[in-house]
């Protein structure tokens, strides 16, 4: 995949976080957005926090041939506004 090809747009991943949280699973997806939004932050702001987190799974699924792994998706949540991920 070169870098200008996207696996994914950010409007997918907002779509799939806002399922995630319709359906309550994982139950770590609205328990992060409760804490994102007690501390100030907007709906859609914390939605778009939780697609970032979202996305970085993703990326070890799509481009690491790996399986979805709920444990890892829940500490990049936990990490929360911050994305440690970012910086690498």
């Amino acid at each position: 995949m070169t870098d200008n090809q996207t696996l994914f747009t950010g409007e997918m991943l907002i779509d799939v976080a806002r399922n995630q949280l319709d359906e309550g699973n994982p139950v770590k997806v609205k328990e992060t957005m409760m804490r994102l939004r007690m501390t100030g932050f907007s709906e859609q702001e914390a939605l778009e926090y939780i697609a970032c987190a979202l996305g970085q799974e993703m990326t070890h699924v799509v481009e690491g041939g790996m399986s979805f792994d709920e444990k890892r998706y829940s500490q990049y949540l936990d990490t929360l506004p911050e994305l440690p991920w970012a910086e690498d």
